[in-house]
């Protein structure tokens, strides 16, 4: 996983662990929440604004659309 910060913004990449591509997404979300999450902190508790979709993305990597496809 690679994460940029840009403003209260990340950009990351991630790799699919159901597909192994590469995907890049943009969340709304700080690198103060990303860092509580990381250290151990419940994800939807740190970043409650993100949606199931984009908290997945950050956990495992996976897109909707791989979802729809399986």
């Amino acid at each position: 996983m690679y994460v940029t910060a840009v403003d209260n913004k990340l950009t990351v990449t991630n790799r699919s662990s159901m597909t192994g591509k590469v995907n890049t997404k943009e969340l709304d979300i700080t690198f103060a929440q990303f860092a509580a999450w990381h250290q151990g902190k419940l994800i939807q508790e740190v970043m409650p604004n993100l949606s199931a979709d984009d908290r997945e993305f950050l956990m495992t990597g996976i897109t909707p659309d791989e979802w729809a496809t399986l």
